[in-house]
C-alpha cells in the first residue's frame, strides 16, 4: 500500500483538516468514553459471546430479536461477509458506497441522475431475474439523500428469490429504518452502524439485523468476541443516551447545509442532502486539481471518481464551522 493511500485511511493523529471518510467531527459523547474507560481494567477478559449484552439493547431498540442480530468490528466486516455468501449477481443504485462495486462479483446498475438530484422512485426499480443481492443505501453515499422506503415491502414480495440488503450506515439521520420488518421477510437484511451519527468509528462497531438462520450462520464462522470491552461499553453507554445523539445530528446537518450554501456562492453546484456530507460539481473545475491544491493548505478532500458523472464531482463532509470557514477561505482562493 503506497503513503498517499495509506494516508487517506484516516487516523486521528492526522494534521489539518480531513473531509474525506465521512467521519463525524464531533467526539463520542462523555458517557461512552466513561464507559470504555472504566472497562479498560477489565480488559484481561473476553466480551460475552457474539456481544450478547450489545445484541440485547440493540434488539430492544429495533424491534427484533437479539438471535436476529449478528454484531462485528465495523460493518464493512460484516458487508464483505454478505456479499461473499450472496453477491454473486448483485444490482446497485448508482452512485453508491465503493465498496459495493468492489466486492461484488459481478452487477447490474439502475444509475441515478444529476438532472434529478440523485433522486429517486423505488417503485421503479427494475430488478433482473438473475439478481442474488439488491443493494439500496437509505440515506445514499456519495449524495447524502434519502429514500422513501415505503415501497421496500412490495420489493421484497414481487422478488422473493432475490436478498435485498439496505445499507443504513446514516439512517440515524432520516428517521426511516426498515430494521423492524426483517422478521417479515426472509429476504431482507439491514446493516447499520455506531461509526456516523454515534461518533464511535475508532471503537468499531458494526452489526446487522437479518433472517434468525443467517444471524446464526454468520455469528458461527465469525470470532467469538468481535468486539473488546471498551467498544461494547461505549456503544452501549451511546444507545442508551440516544437523546444527546438526536440533538448532535441538529447541529450536524445545520452546519452542512450553512457549508452547501457557501460552497453554492461560489459557484459551486451542491446536491440535496440529509446527512452531514453532500455531493458537489466543481465544473468546469477538475475535482483533483482542487484536492491537490486544498492538500497544499492541509486540507484532506477526495474527488469522486466517477467517469459518467464527470471530473467535477467530490463528495464533501462537513466539519466544525471554524474549520468549514477555513475550507471556504481556501476554495474562494482555488476557484
Amino acid at each position: 500500500m503506497t503513503d498517499s493511500s495509506t494516508a487517506e485511511k484516516g487516523g486521528a493523529a492526522a494534521d489539518g483538516v480531513r473531509l474525506l471518510l465521512c467521519e463525524n467531527p464531533l467526539p463520542p459523547i462523555d458517557e461512552a468514553i466513561a464507559a470504555a474507560t472504566n472497562e479498560v481494567p477489565h480488559s484481561n477478559h473476553y466480551t460475552e459471546p457474539y456481544s450478547n449484552p450489545l445484541r440485547e439493547v440493540l434488539a430492544d431498540r429495533l424491534g427484533v430479536r437479539p438471535a436476529q442480530i449478528h454484531v462485528n468490528a465495523g460493518s464493512e466486516l460484516i458487508l464483505r461477509q454478505l456479499f461473499d455468501r450472496f453477491g454473486q449477481h448483485v444490482h446497485l443504485l448508482t452512485p453508491t458506497y465503493p465498496l459495493f462495486t468492489e466486492i461484488a462479483e459481478q452487477y447490474t446498475e439502475t444509475r441515478l441522475q444529476p438532472e434529478t438530484d440523485f433522486q429517486f422512485d423505488l417503485r421503479q426499480l427494475d430488478i433482473p431475474d438473475e439478481t442474488t443481492l439488491a443493494v439500496i443505501v437509505n440515506p445514499n453515499n456519495p449524495n447524502g439523500d434519502g429514500f422513501d422506503m415505503r415501497p421496500l415491502p412490495d420489493l421484497l414480495e414481487t422478488n422473493p428469490e432475490t436478498r435485498f440488503l439496505v445499507d443504513e450506515a446514516f439512517v440515524d439521520f432520516v428517521d426511516e429504518s426498515v430494521a423492524h420488518l426483517v422478521p417479515e421477510y426472509d429476504n431482507l437484511f439491514v446493516t447499520q452502524t455506531l461509526s456516523k451519527a454515534h461518533s464511535l468509528a475508532g471503537f468499531r462497531i458494526g452489526y446487522a439485523i437479518l433472517p434468525e438462520p443467517i444471524a446464526d450462520e454468520l455469528n458461527a464462522n465469525n470470532d467469538a468476541y468481535p468486539l473488546t470491552r471498551p467498544s461494547q461499553a461505549a456503544a452501549i453507554a451511546t444507545i442508551e443516551h440516544e437523546s444527546k445523539i438526536r440533538a448532535r445530528i441538529d447541529r450536524l446537518q445545520s452546519w452542512t447545509t450553512q457549508l452547501a450554501d457557501d460552497l453554492e456562492s461560489l459557484g459551486v453546484t451542491t446536491f440535496p442532502s440529509e446527512t452531514y456530507f453532500f455531493l458537489a460539481d466543481f465544473s468546469p473545475h477538475d475535482a483533483h486539481d482542487i484536492a491537490a491544491q486544498l492538500r497544499e493548505r492541509n486540507i484532506v478532500v477526495k474527488p469522486l471518481e466517477n467517469d459518467r458523472l464527470g471530473p467535477g464531482y467530490m463528495r464533501v463532509t462537513t466539519s466544525r464551522p471554524e474549520d468549514n470557514e477555513r475550507v471556504v477561505s481556501a476554495l474562494a482562493e482555488i476557484l
